[in-house]
């Protein structure tokens, strides 16, 4: 009875510590899962289709180039004197926003291939402070942009008429759109950063929380 009595303690202890062990693990399982219900809770808008375009350092660059990366983009044309210098600038903060170690890319689009060559690119990259090992700016062939911005990404582009043109860099109705991408080239978020009631102060954190919603964080 004295010995049963003695052994009681250690038993319960035992058991108390297989216990917190095991509400440990369901509690990390549980945070594992809800990390993968937050990303399944993203919509998938699109799979992005494969592209061969050129990058401001005269480089060939291709969907692989961006394979498992969770990135940004946007289209803009360095001639544009409307809303492109905003969006341009919105894009430096995201760049900012986002933690040295992160490994997220940001790609830049132009929907003047005809006039944004490699080093006009580079420039007009330079004079928004981008860091190139993490911001990429892109020209091409006029039809392996159009697949990628509006057939990909959804992010419309239109010429306008000469007679329509107010100025002679008018060249251009293009989308004011950021949109994300995950590490497996699925559109996942589209975020609308011009119009009544769009408040970049507001829209910055949207995208950021997606951002890290898809790397897992």
């Amino acid at each position: 009875m004295n010995g049963s009595a003695q052994r009681l303690p250690l038993t319960i202890w035992v058991g108390f510590g297989l216990l917190l062990s095991l509400l440990g693990f369901m509690y990390l399982l549980s945070l594992v899962e809800y990390g993968r219900a937050r990303q399944k809770a993203l919509p998938v808008i699109d799979q992005v289709a494969d592209f061969t375009l050129t990058n401001q350092d005269g480089n060939v660059t291709t969907l692989a180039d961006l394979s498992n990366h969770v990135w940004i983009a946007d289209i803009i044309f360095t001639r544009c004197a409307g809303s492109c210098p905003i969006m341009s600038t919105q894009m430096k903060s995201l760049q900012d926003a986002l933690p040295p170690t992160s490994r997220v890319k940001l790609v830049t689009l132009t929907t003047d291939p005809d006039y944004d060559i490699p080093s006009i690119l580079k420039r007009y990259g330079k004079r928004y402070g981008a860091n190139f090992q993490r911001w990429t700016f892109l020209t091409g062939a006029k039809g392996e942009l159009a697949g990628l911005a509006a057939g990909s990404l959804k992010l419309g582009s239109t010429p306008v008429p000469p007679p329509d043109q107010k100025s002679p860099v008018d060249l251009f109705v293009h989308s004011t759109i950021f949109v994300v991408v995950d590490q497996q080239a699925r559109l996942r978020g589209s975020f609308q950063t011009e119009g009544q009631d769009m408040d970049w102060t507001k829209i910055r954190p949207q995208i950021i929380a997606t951002v890290k919603e898809l790397e897992g964080d």
